[in-house]
Order: C-alpha cells, then sequence, then structure tokens
C-alpha cells in the first residue's frame, strides 16, 4: 500500500514516513534542553559559571520563539524535501560548532541560530504528520503526543546522556547529535518527492524588523532575569541598559504591529478573556515545572547521589507526565470542563512541592522521591496540553497563529522566570542561611566544638595525626553547614510554590468562566506552538 503522505514516494508506507519525519526531529528536540542535561559538567567544560549555561539554553528558546512568525514564510517558499536538507545540514553544522568549540561567544550565537532551525524542524515535521488529520479528535491527540514529547526532554536527556558526560567530555552529547541525524538525512534523499504542498510564495516583504526587534527584546529578557540576582538587578549598568532597551523595543514593536496590515504577532489576542486566562495559568504552570533542577541538585549534592541513579529516579517522572499526557487527552476529547484538568493538575503539583518540604533532609533512600517524581510528572502533564488548546481555541480561527506564538512566548517567559526565582532563593536565602549558620555556629559553641572533636576522633582513629584531624573535622562542619543551607533554601523555594499551587486552585475555583470552560479546536490546520 502506498504513502498517504503525497510528499513520500509511493513505496513508502504511512507508518515509514512517520518514522522518518520523527528521525529527523528528535534530534532537534533533544538538543533543546542538552546542556540542563548535567549543568555542572557543562559549566566545568566551557569554563563558566552554572547561569552561562541556563543563558545558552534561552537563547534556544528566544531563537526558537522569536522566529515561529517569520518561519512561515520560508515553509511556503520551500519545497519540502529541500527545506528538510536545508535546516537539517544546518543542524549538523550548528551541532558540530558546539562539539568543537569551548567559547561562550560562539556557543551562544550557535544556540541562537538553533533555535531557529528548531522552529524550522517543528512547523514543516508536524505539519507534514498531521496535514491528513481532518477530525478534531486526531489534532487533539497530535497535540498530545508532540507536548507530551516536549515535556519529557528533560528528565529524557538527563537519562541517555548521564553515562556518556560521566566517561567523556561534556562536548560528546554534541558529536553523538551529530550522527543522530545522519539516518533522517539519507532517509528523507531516498524517500521524499521534490514536490510543495503549497503554492511558492516568493521571499518578497519578509518583516525581518520585527523579527530582530520581538528576537532582541526576548534575549535581553532572558539575560536580565538570569544574570540579574547575580548583578544585584538595577544597580549594574549591564542589566540597567538591559531594561531600557526593552522598554524601547517593547514601543516601537507595539506600535509597529499596530500599524502594519499584517502584523507579525496580532496583539488583538489580548482583548480576549479566556486567552488571557489561559497565558497566566501556563505560566504559573512553567514556574513550577523547573522544580525538578532543585530537587536533582539535592539528590546528587547533598544525598551523593551519582548522574546514573538520578537519571534513574528520573524516569518516574517520565511515566507521570505520560500518564497525566494521556489522561487530559482522554478528558478534553470528552470535552469536559477544563477544571477537570487543571485542578487535579495543579493539586497534583501542590502535593509535591508539600511533600518535597518535608522529605529534604541529609539521609534518605531513593525510593522515598519515587512517588513525589511520579506526581510532578502528573500534574505537568495533566495541565500542559489542555491549557494550550485552550488558548489556541479562546480566539478566533484567523487570530490561532498569532496565540500559539504568544502562548510560546509565555512558555519562554515563564521559563526565564522560573529560572531567576530560583536564583533568588539560591544566591539570597542561601546567604542568608548560611549567615545564621555562621553565627551560631562559633568556635565557643558547644554543638560545633562536639561536632569538631567527634570528627576530628574518627579521623585520628584511621591514622591521622592530631593537627590534621582537626583541620578535616572543620572542613566537614562547613560541608555540614553547606548541605544544611542547601535544604533550607530549598525548603524556602518548595514552601513559596506550595502557596503559589494552592492560590491558583482557588482562583480556578471562584471564577466561572474558568470552572465551567470546556476546549475544542476549531481550526483545521494545527498551530505547532
Amino acid at each position: 500500500m502506498g504513502s498517504s503522505f503525497p510528499v513520500f514516494k509511493d513505496w513508502v508506507p504511512r507508518w515509514l514516513a512517520k518514522i522518518i519525519l520523527f528521525s529527523v526531529f528528535l534530534p532537534s528536540l533533544v538538543l533543546f534542553f542538552l546542556p540542563l542535561s548535567n549543568i555542572n559538567a557543562a559549566a566545568g567544560y566551557y569554563g563558566s559559571e552554572p547561569a552561562d549555561i541556563q543563558f545558552a539554553v534561552a537563547l534556544f528558546y528566544a531563537g526558537y520563539v522569536g522566529f515561529y512568525c517569520l518561519e512561515r514564510r520560508f515553509f511556503s517558499y520551500l519545497a519540502a524535501k529541500e527545506y528538510f536538507i536545508v535546516f537539517t545540514f544546518l543542524q549538523m553544522l550548528t551541532a558540530f560548532i558546539c562539539y568543537e568549540t569551548q567559547s561562550l561567544y560562539i556557543l551562544f550565537p550557535v544556540r541562537f541560530l538553533q533555535g531557529m532551525l528548531f522552529a524550522s524542524t517543528v512547523n514543516l515535521s508536524l505539519s507534514l504528520m498531521f496535514a491528513r488529520l481532518k477530525k478534531e479528535r486526531s489534532r487533539e491527540i497530535a497535540y498530545s503526543v508532540f507536548f507530551g514529547m516536549l515535556l519529557c526532554t528533560m528528565p529524557f536527556n538527563n537519562f541517555v546522556t548521564a553515562d556518556l558526560i560521566d566517561a567523556f567530555n561534556f562536548n560528546i552529547v554534541y558529536k553523538c547529535a551529530v550522527f543522530s541525524y545522519i539516518p533522517g538525512l539519507v532517509l528523507i534523499l531516498i524517500s521524499m518527492n521534490n514536490i510543495r504542498l503549497n503554492i511558492r510564495f516568493p521571499l518578497y516583504k519578509l518583516d525581518w524588523q520585527s523579527f530582530v526587534m520581538y528576537s532582541v527584546g526576548l534575549c535581553l529578557l532572558g539575560y536580565i532575569l538570569i544574570f540579574g540576582q547575580e548583578y544585584y538587578w538595577l544597580e549594574d549598568a549591564r542589566i540597567r541598559n538591559s531594561v531600557v532597551t526593552i522598554v524601547l523595543l517593547a514601543l516601537f514593536f507595539a506600535l509597529r504591529q499596530r500599524s502594519m496590515k499584517r502584523a507579525y504577532l496580532d496583539l488583538k489576542i489580548f482583548q480576549f478573556r479566556n486567552f488571557k486566562a489561559g497565558i497566566l495559568l501556563l505560566f504559573i504552570m512553567y514556574l513550577c515545572r523547573f522544580a525538578s533542577g532543585i530537587t536533582n541538585s539535592f539528590f546528587a549534592e547533598v544525598l551523593k547521589f551519582d548522574p546514573q541513579h538520578v537519571s534513574y529516579m528520573n524516569l518516574l517522572n517520565i511515566a507521570g507526565l505520560v500518564t497525566g499526557v494521556i489522561i487530559s487527552c482522554c478528558l478534553t476529547l470528552q470535552q469536559k470542563p477544563i477544571r477537570y484538568s487543571w485542578l487535579p493538575g495543579f493539586l497534583f503539583l501542590m502535593l509535591f512541592h508539600a511533600i518535597m518540604f518535608f522529605l529534604f533532609d541529609t539521609e534518605a533512600n531513593p525510593d522515598t522521591f519515587f512517588i513525589p517524581l511520579f506526581m510532578q510528572g502528573m500534574g505537568v502533564g495533566m495541565i500542559m496540553v489542555p491549557t494550550i488548546i485552550y488558548i489556541i481555541s479562546s480566539v478566533p480561527v484567523h487570530m490561532a497563529p498569532s496565540a500559539a506564538a504568544a502562548g510560546l512566548a509565555i512558555r519562554y517567559f515563564g521559563f526565564i522566570v522560573s529560572i531567576a526565582v530560583m536564583n533568588y532563593f539560591e544566591l539570597y536565602e542561601r546567604g542568608y542561611h548560611f549567615n545564621v549558620f555562621r553565627e551560631k555556629l562559633t568556635n565557643v559553641d558547644l554543638s560545633a566544638k562536639k561536632a569538631i572533636a567527634v570528627n576530628a576522633h574518627k579521623m585520628h582513629a584511621l591514622g591521622i595525626s592530631k593537627t590534621p584531624s582537626v583541620k578535616m573535622a572543620q572542613k566537614l562542619l562547613v560541608g555540614a553547614v553547606n548541605s544544611q543551607t542547601r535544604i533550607r533554601y530549598a525548603m524556602d523555594y518548595y514552601e513559596a510554590m506550595t502557596f503559589l499551587m494552592l492560590a491558583t486552585m482557588i482562583l480556578i475555583i471562584l471564577f466561572p468562566y474558568l470552572n465551567r470552560t470546556s476546549v475544542y479546536l476549531r481550526a483545521r490546520r494545527l498551530s505547532p506552538a
């Protein structure tokens, strides 16, 4: 039986065509959060700080968000096969550059370019895979599959790369990424027809000015929120200049969109009440989604779990994500009120943060965290897909691409704000607790003297002379204080997130239009945000 995909040759069955498309799409998906798979190893390899690695991921995200609207012009201009070949080759080239370089000044622009190429990969792959989905049921399942894979990217990367990074330098993951594109590229060359699905639309009057303003603003916003706490916010000239630039860019961008016949991003979408409610809840969910970074740091630095065991534990998080996406998809297909997805989802997230608050300790067994990790994945999985469908379906059909683009921008904003909040708790709250412990644990403090004496006695019993054993005992005490400060700031963060989830649930219950709304897709063409 021939392929039902017109861009593929007759001998290619439908199932093989989907595999070929996934073989090109998945390596790009893995590249997204790849530096965060082991942020300390990445920072060590590049000789940088963890914040620089976070910014590298933010630049990828900014490239994806900024180029999303402009990419549709290239999608209409190039035939599917040549478009696949061009951006797959460029993805391989950028991954090879990341493999070869140790300079952040080269890494940063390349990561932004990778984000732009990722937008091309997502739009073309999903448009081809789901072009034949005429029924609403099929389109909603398609959204669930795509966003389910996107949600699983971070724990999946952590699982796949743990052994590689432990055995080799960090850059080996980019070398693997280069080779992972080759099978898909070869299959595209031999299986696809050189035809186009749409009428060729010339590349004139490209709104590159809006793209530049939008992208520069996104990058500067990421820079401010990621490095702001470290640079003491507006006390630093770099942060002040960035804030002024963003304000000016936002003003010019808004005026430009209002004056254009075909806006880069239709700002009229913000007139719809349900749209604003949807992006608010999506933003709140994204604030909590990346709390697993603190959990993984706790596992590694306090409980001393090795990277392999941490990656195995994150499989429970993947299982929760898949389960939550499946449940939310079923509820959406049955057109149940969206509160059936939102309330259990935020409840699971609240329980995760509340349970983890009481589990933070200097000693624990791995199985203690299995259920909380599963609950966190379950909560995120139940919220993500219905909320994005809710956002897109809350505006008229002709505004759906702009709504999808705005939803993508909100997810980016939620990602960088979550980093800013975690950096605040790590740099400020951790420093505060360290100073409190330092004031209490003085040389005349009985508990400190007892701890030093006990540890020194243990060192001496192992054959270490008296003076070195005392110094080692003092270092052990400092290490114990550092562990306690990490635990305390993590508890502060999770306590704040618990109350945020509780307030969000109350908001959903109290507002009737949030409480009773059902979601469904009206557009026949997917907008793969």
